[in-house]
């Protein structure tokens, strides 16, 4: 881990595979403020990937929530 920046994107990688409905909104504002954090463009590049992914499934799961409360 001697990249600048690996720590961070790892961090970013665990919150990414551990979030869950409950967890999302609390998930994402922590993944902004690690990227923040990061001190080059690829770093920022590489951690852009998970950011996209916790984005997908909060549109996904909040869709999904919209979804069974018009069904009730």
């Amino acid at each position: 881990m001697s990249n600048p920046g690996t720590r961070t994107v790892a961090q970013i990688r665990t919150l990414y595979l551990r979030t869950s409905p409950k967890t999302i909104q609390r998930d994402l504002m922590q993944v902004v403020e690690l990227l923040k954090t990061l001190p080059t463009e690829t770093a920022r590049e590489r951690a852009a990937v998970y950011m996209d992914g916790l984005s997908q499934l909060r549109s996904e799961w909040t869709l999904a929530g919209k979804r069974r409360a018009k069904h009730r």
